[in-house]
């Protein structure tokens, strides 16, 4: 069901060579590039009418208008399930806890007497926010990119997820549980619309949507490769990939658990990773054999969990030691990363790639996914060695305001000159000069 890889016995390569023996599916965000351009041009020429037409080839159904009416968002609210609604309204209020603490004060830096540099935070104007809504429903997703916008002061913000084929009367709608958390979040600007050619309608805009600075959300190989294509012209999150868990244990490890945590990543998608990176044989063979009867009793078996368990992106990799264990994971760089292991808290400490740490037995990615008060949006193939998951920060600019009086500038007039000049570039000097009658001022 699932296949090892046996790093125990020869010393673990560096760098490329360790990341080269390690599982990951095959995404290829460059080949989709070329097959998203031509859709995100038509949305940029044709507007609602490309919408709306691709909502009929890609999704199945026939719209009239591209934005859901707010009749349809209060509806959806009002036919919520009231545990769903209540599990859903405490992962907002975990979730705003957290990301309330993120948000950055200005800070001002006295460099010398009279001179300062100032850094203030600014939202984004406004922000273009993605909802999946293919194999699965992900209404947790809505809140992960959400309240960390709405934390960070965004003004402006819209939602985009595929409309549904059949789904009662919200058919040609996106998910009604979808359109609820919308409603809890107080999002009003919702829209039908999946794919590339939701990324497109921010980018660009259309006759019904204002184009948008910035786009996040996860989707599918075509949401991540139009995210690709333009940015530059807007911000992005991340180009998500499938979803990853890595799980570094030991024999203090209980095998049922760990069996249930790849398996729930693996029901995402048949392009999910599983990784076990264990020491110990024992728990290889424990876990392996725990894998069957739990696959055995869930649900979405055939087409997402016994490929996903099965691909090459995933694996138990067996290694010599927690050391050795640790620099397999870093080279991992998991999206999902569990610690389960003898002190597992100061193995985590010890970490360096991963998009969100799950410490122990009793913190297993399901918790991060919905309640842990964390971000799930986290950066996938590996992308955890350089980026981070969404937060606050993720929607705000940093920008430096400069204030110097004519003393301050006087002191430092003769560095900056001498510095153009190195750099053979006259004028920049000059503009110093000349707020000193063209002499540069001599040094106190």
């Amino acid at each position: 069901m699932i296949s090892r890889i046996d790093l125990r016995g020869d010393a673990l390569p560096e760098g490329p060579a360790l990341r080269a023996l390690l599982p990951r599916a095959d995404f290829d965000v460059a080949a989709a590039l070329e097959k998203v351009r031509p859709i995100c041009e038509d949305v940029h020429h044709r507007g609602d009418a490309a919408l709306i037409e691709y909502a009929e080839k890609f999704d199945g159904v026939r719209l009239t208008q591209v934005r859901v009416p707010a009749s349809a968002i209060a509806a959806a609210l009002t036919g919520l399930d009231p545990v769903v609604r209540e599990a859903l309204e405490e992962s907002i209020r975990r979730a705003r806890i957290v990301h309330r603490e993120q948000r950055r004060a200005p800070h001002t830096t006295q460099v010398v007497p009279g001179g300062s540099v100032t850094e203030k935070w600014v939202p984004v104007e406004r922000v273009g926010l993605y909802a999946p809504g293919g194999r699965s429903v992900y209404p947790s997703s809505v809140i992960m990119n959400a309240v960390p916008a709405q934390e960070a002061g965004v003004e402006s913000m819209a939602l985009a997820s595929p409309p549904q084929k059949d789904c009662g009367d919200f058919s040609g709608l996106p998910h009604p549980t979808i359109l609820a958390a919308c409603a809890l979040l107080g999002i009003d600007e919702v829209y039908a619309v999946g794919g590339a050619q939701a990324v497109a309608m921010f980018a660009y805009g259309t006759e019904t949507c204002a184009p948008a600075n910035m786009v996040t959300g996860p989707g599918n190989i075509w949401v991540a490769a139009a995210k690709r294509y333009f940015t530059g012209r807007i911000g992005i999150d991340t180009e998500a990939g499938p979803t990853e868990i890595a799980v570094l244990a030991d024999d203090t490890a209980d095998a049922v658990h760990v069996a249930s945590d790849l398996i729930s990543q693996a029901e995402h998608d048949p392009l999910a990773a599983a990784v076990l990176v264990t020491d110990s044989l024992a728990l290889a063979d424990a876990v392996a054999k725990e894998l069957e009867p739990q696959v055995a009793a869930t649900k979405h078996v055939e087409d997402r969990i016994a490929p996903a368990l099965a691909g090459r992106q995933s694996a138990i990799v067996l290694v010599d030691g927690l050391e050795e264990g640790l620099r397999v994971v870093d080279a991992y760089g998991a999206e999902h990363l569990e610690i389960q292991t003898a002190d597992a808290a100061a193995v985590a400490d010890r970490v360096k790639n991963a998009g969100a740490i799950f410490v122990g037995p009793w913190a297993p990615v399901s918790l991060g996914d919905y309640c842990a008060g964390s971000n799930h949006v986290l950066p996938t193939g590996g992308c955890a060695c350089h980026s981070s998951g969404l937060s606050v920060q993720s929607f705000l600019r940093g920008i430096h305001i400069v204030d110097y009086t004519r003393d301050a500038l006087a002191d430092v007039a003769h560095h900056v000159v001498t510095l153009a000049e190195a750099e053979d570039l006259p004028a920049h000097g000059a503009a110093v000069k000349a707020r000193f009658g063209w002499k540069v001022p001599e040094t106190k």
